[in-house]
């Protein structure tokens, strides 16, 4: 038995944020009847076609649901979501700021006819303001958030890799969504949430924030280096390879001088004291610690740090990750099905103990319009006519 058996959640989804709420349900048990436009579907099907033809970013964010198409635009469309939607636990949405409620399905027009239903809506900016109706994808929101700003060289700004402002919001989602089924189960009330991008990753910049507000100057970028903690970040060994240090206190700071430097006069000169002394002399510091590692392999110098208990990483690409010998060890893969064939994918992180993830199949588009549709007698007048002969 999943967590969230029997639960119901429609979503009228596309792109990242929603889909990946939505997921994390359906990976627990929750039911997740997807939304979505009749041919070409959501358009994060279209991004690329690298995984045997499907786009990456759908098969990570949408096993595990029924995809039914319709167009809401139209009056049966509108008609069958909120007949599916009557009965449903949770609704999601990730349209444009006020597309819904022009649908009627805004929260008070669902709630009207389903009074204990959650209703969560995710917006770039937010639902009023001036910037309710900008465009907001997620690089976009990255700028507008200041992680640009912090996040590259000295030289050059960059971007996150990934989606950060969609999968916080939609982490947000996700958690919300499970607090408010906890207090409709006080209330028996329904819910209404609403999520910004920015405002989802406003939150996660508090340490740069902080330090710029009260500083008075925003943390330098400094590339995969910690602007206020050193030693904390990548140094060069004698193989050309880097290994990665994060050093939190001064207890691990005088032993690494002791058994990694061999140098336990370091901790105790002036320019090395303490934190910020370290992140002020960086560059002294850096040449310090890689005089020591230049004649070992990066390897070597990992297995020494952890030998010494020192936190410390080698930099592995894709490939690495996805032949990591922890996440084998912990059997953290699971096979899975697709138009394109049985695809193999990480576990969610949040592990129940006697409870296997759902892990279903990646739909087609409208794989399940008609099923469903009769199921809940929302087909279109037509064939209601003619299923009745």
């Amino acid at each position: 038995m999943n967590p969230l058996d029997g639960l119901l959640v429609v979503s009228l989804e596309q792109a990242v944020a929603a889909p990946f709420a939505t997921r994390q349900l359906a990976d627990l048990g929750a039911r997740v009847i997807k939304i979505e436009r009749p041919g070409a579907g959501d358009f994060a099907r279209g991004y690329d076609e690298t995984v045997r033809g499907l786009a990456s970013h759908f098969v990570w964010l949408n096993r595990s649901k029924e995809s039914v198409a319709l167009d809401v635009k139209s009056d049966h469309g509108r008609s069958a979501v909120a007949t599916l939607v009557s009965r449903a636990d949770v609704f999601v949405q990730n349209l444009a700021p006020g597309a819904a409620e022009r649908l009627g399905l805004g929260a008070e027009a669902l709630r009207a006819v389903n009074p204990r239903l959650v209703h969560v809506s995710i917006s770039g900016y937010g639902g009023d303001g001036p910037y309710a109706d900008k465009k907001a994808y997620d690089l976009l929101v990255q700028c507008e958030a200041g992680l640009v700003s912090i996040t590259g060289t000295q030289d050059e700004p960059s971007k996150v890799g990934i989606s950060i402002a969609d999968i916080a919001s939609g982490m947000y989602a996700y958690s919300g969504i499970l607090s408010a089924l906890i207090q409709r189960g006080r209330t028996d009330e329904g819910v209404t949430i609403e999520i910004s991008m920015l405002e989802a990753l406003a939150e996660w910049m508090g340490y740069p924030l902080n330090y710029a507000m009260y500083g008075g100057t925003p943390p330098e970028r400094t590339g995969a280096r910690h602007a206020a903690i050193a030693p904390y970040g990548p140094f060069r060994c004698g193989d050309g390879e880097q290994v990665f240090l994060g050093l939190q206190n001064e207890r691990e700071w005088a032993m690494f001088c002791e058994r990694i430097l061999g140098e336990p006069t370091l901790a105790v000169d002036p320019k090395f004291l303490r934190n910020s002394a370290r992140v002020e002399h960086g560059a002294q510091l850096q040449a310090e610690i890689e005089r020591a590692f230049r004649d070992s392999t990066a390897e070597e110098v990992a297995q020494r740090l952890e030998a010494a208990g020192i936190a410390n990483a080698l930099l592995r690409d894709m490939t690495g990750l996805a032949h990591h010998p922890q996440l084998k060890a912990r059997g953290r893969w699971l096979e899975y099905d697709s138009p394109a064939g049985t695809l193999r994918a990480l576990i969610p992180p949040a592990t129940f103990v006697g409870a296997k993830p759902v892990m279903g199949r990646v739909p087609e588009v409208g794989e399940h319009t008609d099923a469903v549709l009769a199921e809940f007698g929302a087909l279109p007048p037509t064939e209601l006519t003619d299923s009745r002969r």
